[in-house]
């Protein structure tokens, strides 16, 4: 969890596919509406780590 919750980290991914996510610091869950969009999603979840763990 240090420099990354997973929380702020789903709900960054989820909301690339028109979802909604969140939960505790240290573990959390997702969901989306729109499947077409799971790649969008995962390179937002990349995105979002990389630039918080940089």
């Amino acid at each position: 969890t240090k420099g990354l919750k997973a929380g702020d980290w789903a709900r960054c991914a989820a909301e690339a596919c028109g979802g909604r996510g969140g939960g505790r610091p240290d573990m959390a869950q997702a969901g989306g509406k729109d499947a077409t969009l799971a790649d969008a999603a995962l390179e937002a979840a990349r995105h979002f780590a990389n630039e918080r763990l940089a």
